[in-house]
């Protein structure tokens, strides 16, 4: 079966595995979705993750984290641009999540990057997501 939007799954299987306490969860691989894990080992949502080959596609095996209270680091995951609907953001519309307690994800021409690296970088592009 295909996906129609395989970064929104990512994200939902993240969210989900945290609220039910998981301490990791397994999401088919892609090289965009080794990129969102990548910046989200970055800014230190998750403890860490990495690729296993299983089969022809592979999988990621995201490591959650907790704070000592067993909340999990990871307070929501937003997907902005959706496959019916491409959100743009150019260098001055870059979202600022939380009021910078949050990131959001773009996908730009020099890569997959967060909000505040686009904004040094003097870059706009596609918002995938927003964490915080």
């Amino acid at each position: 079966m295909s996906m129609s939007d395989p970064i929104a799954d990512m994200l939902t299987r993240i969210r989900n595995a945290g609220r039910a306490g998981h301490k990791r969860v397994d999401v088919p691989a892609s090289k965009l979705k080794l990129e969102i894990a990548r910046i989200l080992l970055k800014e230190r949502f998750i403890s860490n993750y990495k690729f296993v080959e299983d089969g022809p596609q592979g999988v990621i095996r995201v490591y959650l984290k907790y704070t000592p209270e067993d909340e999990p680091v990871i307070n929501g995951l937003e997907r902005v641009s959706k496959p019916g609907l491409r959100r743009y953001a150019g260098v001055q519309e870059i979202p600022r999540v939380l009021g910078g307690m949050g990131v959001s994800i773009l996908s730009t021409s020099r890569g997959i990057m967060t909000g505040r690296e686009a904004r040094t970088a003097g870059v706009g592009g596609e918002i995938l997501c927003n964490v915080w």
